[in-house]
């Protein structure tokens, strides 16, 4: 198969390689480790006959393989759980059982991914605008003062902590001005403009500092794209800077920029920690620090595989937008 659909098949075959071999890294540095596992997963208030049962769901007694072989069935078709005195189905994709609440873990990354990814997707839109913007301005008016300007700005957002803009952002809008209220979130189904408002300055937070590193790129990927053979031929025939900044010099200096968000918008969606813990906000990363404290392993093992997904996912996503930039990357 060749052409846009060959190009696209074999990323996501690549794509699914790719979280296969998470699974089984991840499996095996959780569930190999040394010590008892039943005792760990379990927790130290349980009895011996829960940590029996703990031990006799995760098949402890199976070799490795064997056990990450059950695992991997669970998340492809669901398996049953004993609770006790009853047993519970849990639905594919099963990601075990959490023995601290008693409550499928799949299910406690559902209640907790939509705050992320309102957080997330929300603050791309942002740092894309002013970062991508901000680097294309700076690139068109090189050696002027608009360009040492803006890299002024740009450096002081690399150098800046987002907890640090957090913390500024609500001293000033929230204290001082009372522009914005406190943040709080509120589901998108439940009111969309109180969703909007209250997750404005969790978006700037994690937008100011990424739009820096974002502009520092797209100016380097500018300059380098104008200083090419086709664009100087482009002036040749007569065609106007403003379309040869917006139509083909930023068209050649998007992969590195796809690269990046790719990057940033995997890894953020459980990794904004501190953009989530300062502004209150239930998502992914807070739930994982606190599955950590208390040594909840089936949440923590879902929720690293969740996050190594949509890295995988973002990066999947960006390969089939370099070949809608570039088209001769389907060729490779």
């Amino acid at each position: 198969m060749t052409g846009f659909t060959g190009f696209a098949l074999r990323r996501a075959v690549g794509a699914i390689v790719t979280l296969l071999a998470i699974s089984v890294i991840v499996y095996v540095v959780f569930y190999a480790t040394p010590g008892d596992v039943a005792q760990i997963t379990c927790g130290p208030r349980c009895s011996p006959a829960q940590v029996h049962q703990v031990a006799q769901q995760l098949k402890l007694d199976d070799p490795l393989y064997l056990r990450y072989w059950h695992f991997l069935q669970g998340v492809v078709a669901g398996q049953d759980y004993s609770t006790g005195t009853s047993a519970e189905h849990c639905s594919a994709p099963c990601l075990g059982l959490s023995y601290r609440s008693d409550r499928q873990v799949m299910q406690i990354i559902l209640g907790k991914l939509p705050v992320s990814l309102s957080l997330v997707l929300g603050a791309m839109v942002l740092w894309l605008l002013l970062g991508v913007g901000t680097g294309v301005l700076s690139a068109w008016r090189r050696g002027r003062l608009t360009e040492r300007a803006l890299t002024g700005v740009t450096l002081a957002g690399v150098a800046t902590p987002s907890f640090v803009i957090g913390l500024v952002l609500m001293i000033v809008v929230c204290g001082q001005l009372e522009l914005l209220p406190f943040p709080e979130y509120v589901p998108l189904s439940a009111d969309p403009e109180q969703w909007m408002w209250n997750l404005l300055l969790p978006w700037l937070t994690l937008a100011l500092g990424e739009a820096a590193y974002f502009a520092r790129l797209t100016r380097a990927s500018m300059l380098e794209t104008l200083a090419e053979d086709h664009i100087r031929t482009f002036r040749a025939y007569g065609v106007g800077e403003r379309s040869i900044v917006g139509r083909h010099a930023l068209r050649g200096a998007l992969a590195p920029i796809i690269a990046l968000n790719a990057n940033d918008v995997g890894a953020m969606v459980g990794g904004a920690v501190l953009t989530e813990t300062l502004f209150g906000l239930p998502g992914i990363g807070q739930e994982l620090v606190h599955a950590v404290n208390v040594v909840d392993l089936p949440v923590v093992v879902g929720m690293v595989l969740v996050i190594g997904f949509f890295v995988v996912l973002a990066n999947a996503v960006a390969d089939v937008l370099y070949a809608v930039a570039d088209r001769r990357v389907v060729l490779t």
